[in-house]
C-alpha cells in the first residue's frame, strides 16, 4: 500500500487557474519534489494533500484513508501530515521550550532527538523574538515534528534564507528523513534542492503534471523546454547543425531539435575535431565556467573546467551521443 496516493485531483479558483486532473503516489519515505514556475499550482496541490484546501474532484489517500478538505471537518488538516508554510509563523515573546510543550506529543529522550536533529538546543532558553529568520524556521519545524508526523509538507523552505542557513536546512531535511523516519515532500523552485535530494520529481505547468521521473531522466531527458529550462542551462540546437556538431557530414535527415546540457559538448583547440566556432563570453560559476560559442547563426553554451580560454578564441565542438536528447 502507498503511503499517499493523490487521483484526479482538480481545483478551479476565483481567478479561473485550475489544477487539473494531477495522479501520484508516493511510498514510505520516498522523498518528492514538486517543480514549476509560480503560479504553476504546486502550493495549492500541497494544501489540497494536507488537508487545507478543498479539491474540487479527485480525492487523496493517506495510508489508505480519505483525506477530508476544509468542508467535511471544523479544523482543517489531516492527523499525521504537517505542513510548512512559506510565510509561517510563531507565538511572540515566549520562550523556545514553551513554544515546543505546548506542541509536545514525543516522550523527553524523543523530544531531545528532535532538538538536535533540528540543531535547535542551544536556541531552547531564547524568546522567539530573540532569534533570526533563519532559527525561527527551524523552531517552526521542530514545533510541526513534535506532533509525531508521518508525511512533511514543505513549500519552498530555502526561499529567503541566506546560503549558510540554507546548507543547514538542506542537512536537517535529510536527516529528518534519514534519523526521524519522516516521508517529505518538497517543493523548490532551485534545481540544486530537488535534484540532489529527490527520489521522483514531478514538473508542474499551468496547473498540470507534465512531467514525473527520477532527477536523472527530468534533467537528460525534459519533455520540453520549459521542463529543461527548469534545471539549468541547455542548447537547443537546430537540425542543420547536428550532424556537424557529431561530426559527420549534414544529411538534413534531422526534424527535431536536439537538447544537450553545457557539460556535454567537448571543446578543442585543434582545426577540424568538429564545428568551429568563436568564443563570444566566458562565465565564472565558481567550480566551474561556461563559454558561449557562436558557431554560424547558433549560440551554444560549453562547460568548461578552467579559465582556458579567452574571448575571440577559436574553438571546435563536438558531442557524444550519449547524453543527446530529441525535443
Amino acid at each position: 500500500m502507498y503511503l499517499l496516493t493523490v487521483s484526479g485531483i482538480a481545483k478551479k479558483d476565483e481567478r479561473g487557474f485550475e489544477l487539473k486532473n494531477i495522479h501520484f503516489n508516493q511510498q514510505k519515505f520516498q522523498k518528492i519534489a514538486i517543480a514549476g514556475e509560480t503560479g504553476s499550482g504546486k502550493s495549492t496541490l500541497l494544501k489540497i494533500i494536507a488537508g487545507l484546501v478543498e479539491s474540487d474532484a479527485g480525492e487523496v489517500l493517506f495510508e489508505g484513508k480519505k483525506i477530508l478538505g476544509p468542508a467535511d471537518k471544523l479544523i482543517p488538516g489531516q492527523p499525521g501530515i504537517v505542513y510548512l508554510s512559506q510565510h509561517f509563523e510563531l507565538p511572540n515573546n515566549l520562550r523556545v521550550e514553551q513554544v515546543l510543550e505546548y506542541a509536545n506529543l514525543l516522550s523527553d529522550e524523543a523530544a531531545a532527538h528532535l532538538y538536535e536533529v533540528c540543531q535547535i538546543n542551544h536556541l531552547l532558553k531564547r524568546r522567539t523574538n530573540q532569534l533570526s529568520g533563519g532559527e525561527k524556521q527551524r523552531i517552526a519545524l521542530a514545533k510541526l515534528l513534535i506532533t509525531s508526523p508521518r508525511l512533511l509538507l514543505l513549500d519552498e523552505p530555502f526561499s529567503n534564507t541566506d546560503m549558510v542557513h540554507k546548507k543547514l536546512l538542506k542537512s536537517i531535511i535529510r536527516d529528518i528523513g534519514a534519523k526521524l523516519k519522516i516521508t517529505c515532500i518538497m517543493i523548490s523552485h532551485d534545481p540544486l534542492d530537488t535534484l540532489s535530494w529527490a527520489d521522483e520529481i514531478l514538473v508542474m505547468k499551468d496547473g498540470q503534471v507534465i512531467q514525473q521521473g527520477s532527477p536523472q531522466q527530468i534533467y537528460r531527458q525534459p519533455v520540453d523546454e520549459y521542463t529543461a529550462g527548469l534545471f539549468g542551462t541547455y542548447n537547443l540546437l537546430s537540425p542543420s547543425i547536428i550532424n556537424l556538431l557529431a561530426g559527420v557530414p549534414s544529411t538534413g535527415k534531422h526534424n527535431k531539435k536536439l537538447f544537450l546540457r553545457p557539460e556535454d559538448i567537448i571543446f578543442s583547440m585543434k582545426a577540424g575535431e568538429g564545428l568551429e566556432g568563436t568564443v563570444k563570453e566566458i562565465l565564472f560559476y565558481g567550480s566551474y565556467y561556461e563559454a558561449i560559442v557562436l558557431a554560424g547563426k547558433n549560440k551554444i553554451t560549453v562547460r568548461v573546467p578552467g579559465s582556458t580560454l579567452d574571448k575571440g578564441d577559436t574553438v571546435y565542438l563536438k558531442f557524444t551521443t550519449d547524453n543527446a536528447w530529441n525535443i
